[in-house]
């Protein structure tokens, strides 16, 4: 006798019992999950910054930490992992395991920082969990106001004529190997025919004060710091790194207006989490964080630090990442850029 298409009451009551006993461990970790996200956060958060305090993502850090203190109901602490461009504070971050550790990084430690260095203990693409692009910005080229070589009434073109004639008697500062200011002053060397050498420091103030005391000639630094020491008439701005003039710097000539055309360039930071804390605590700091970065409140507050805000999703920040990583990366390959 054929067999019958429709399964027998025991048999059915047999794959009813074999499917659920199959979903119940999956419906139980997806609960639990949501209750482990429900009661979080247990203690205070930790944002970690792999810069010194007073540097940019220092500022935007703590800029963060009182709304997001409010809104989670606990303290928000910030901490400095400074060293290797950043990426002691990143490496932190990705090895941390309690839950309650993000951190405010800049472009390079979610991009390239193991195209520079293999070394680097920490894979961004894999170890990191983007949660929120924060804010963008074009660097500005400095100079100090009096060195030799350029009278204090040169503009942009004289300023780089007197570059390519010092050739590699000149130096510049950035905040670290690998970081924009690094890539972004090799691309501009390509781009102008300069040849100045690399010093590389703990952050941008420092990398000031060293033009100040003549231990540079040139630099990219942040608007708002720049902008701080040219009103104070202590360092001359050469340009903004970028195609057109910058709403951060309206008064300072694009790099195009000196003669340097189709160079374009931004930094930017962002909050990342370990990519092993739980998809749904990832989720929650993420609307947070990109809803207290969309206020008027702190739009206000980064633009006077020198920043765009971006507030992005982060499927948005993965896709920045993915865009920087070819651009700096093709930098990186063609000059042959390698931690020291």
């Amino acid at each position: 006798m054929p067999h019958s298409p429709c399964a027998s009451p025991s048999r059915r009551a047999t794959l009813l019992l074999t499917l659920a006993a199959a979903v119940s461990p999956w419906c139980h970790a997806q609960g639990s999950a949501a209750g482990a996200a429900a009661a979080w956060p247990s203690k205070p958060l930790r944002i970690i910054v792999g810069f010194p305090a007073g540097t940019s993502p220092d500022l935007t850090a703590r800029a963060f930490s009182e709304p997001l203190s409010k809104a989670l109901g606990q303290p928000v602490i910030v901490e400095n992992r400074v060293g290797a461009g950043g990426n002691i504070g990143a490496d932190a971050v990705a090895k941390a395991r309690d839950d309650h550790t993000i951190g405010l990084m800049i472009n390079g430690n979610m991009t390239i920082a193991r195209l520079i260095n293999p070394a680097v203990p920490y894979d961004p693409l894999k170890d990191l969990a983007p949660l929120s692009l924060i804010g963008t910005s074009p660097l500005v080229l400095t100079a100090p106001v009096a060195q030799p070589g350029v009278p204090a009434s040169a503009d942009g073109r004289e300023f780089f004529a007197a570059a390519r004639a010092a050739g590699d008697k000149w130096s510049y500062g950035t905040p670290g190997v690998g970081t924009v200011g690094h890539i972004g002053t090799e691309l501009l060397k390509s781009h102008s025919h300069i040849n100045p050498v690399h010093i590389p420091y703990p952050g941008y103030p420092q990398v000031a004060t060293a033009m100040l005391g003549g231990q540079l000639q040139m630099a990219m630094l942040p608007p708002a710091l720049a902008q701080a020491q040219v009103r104070a008439g202590k360092l001359r701005a050469i340009g903004v790194t970028s195609t057109v003039r910058s709403p951060l710097a309206p008064d300072i000539p694009s790099l195009a207006e000196v003669g340097i055309r189709g160079f374009n360039l931004e930094i930017w930071n962002a909050f990342a989490a370990p990519a092993t804390m739980p998809r749904p605590i990832q989720a929650r700091l993420a609307a947070l964080i990109g809803e207290i970065a969309r206020s008027d409140d702190m739009r206000a507050k980064l633009f006077t630090q020198g920043w765009q805000v971006a507030g992005t999703s982060p499927e948005g920040l993965a896709n920045r990442i993915q865009a920087d990583t070819r651009l700096l990366g093709d930098v990186i390959a063609a000059r042959g850029i390698k931690a020291e």
